[in-house]
């Protein structure tokens, strides 16, 4: 097996909404953010629209971590519908992770859910991927970007 870094989206381009995006080394996965878009107003008797994480759900044995950059829907509204299919670390700021706690307890999932803090200047490893997460000016507070070390370079 080739150790090429691949990089994909599962959603969130050309707008905002059910952002997703998966690192790929080997057989581990990373998964950064999982959002819903709400849906535009032609779009009649649709609540929420998901990103297509059939990738994930059929490659979970893969999955290292899910983490999270902040608290807004776009960013941790699908988390509830992903944690139907499979279990993994989720990783956010202890905002955010206020936040997803309170989706999954109204959707009781709360018991599927392995929550973990991350702070800025602090380093996580998931497989081989290292996430460093650092504090950014945003919307919401508590929010961070993320340096993620893969074998191939950042």
């Amino acid at each position: 097996m080739t150790k090429n870094l691949q990089i994909m989206s599962l959603g969130g381009l050309r707008g905002i909404g059910k952002n997703m995006t998966v690192f790929e080394y080997g057989r581990n996965i990373l998964v950064v953010v999982c959002g819903v878009m709400f849906p535009p107003n032609d779009m009649y008797g649709i609540d929420l629209v998901l990103p297509d994480f059939n990738y994930v759900i059929e490659n979970q044995d893969k999955l290292r971590g899910i983490f999270l950059t902040h608290g807004h829907m776009d960013h941790i509204g699908a988390l509830p519908y992903l944690l139907q299919h499979i279990e993994a670390p989720i990783y956010g700021t202890p905002l955010t992770l206020g936040l997803v706690e309170r989706q999954l307890r109204e959707k009781n999932l709360l018991h599927k859910a392995d929550l973990r803090v991350l702070r800025s200047a602090s380093h996580h490893q998931a497989g081989p991927f290292r996430v460093s997460p650092f504090a950014v000016a945003h919307s919401i507070p508590d929010a961070v970007g993320l340096v993620i070390e893969t074998p191939v370079g950042k």
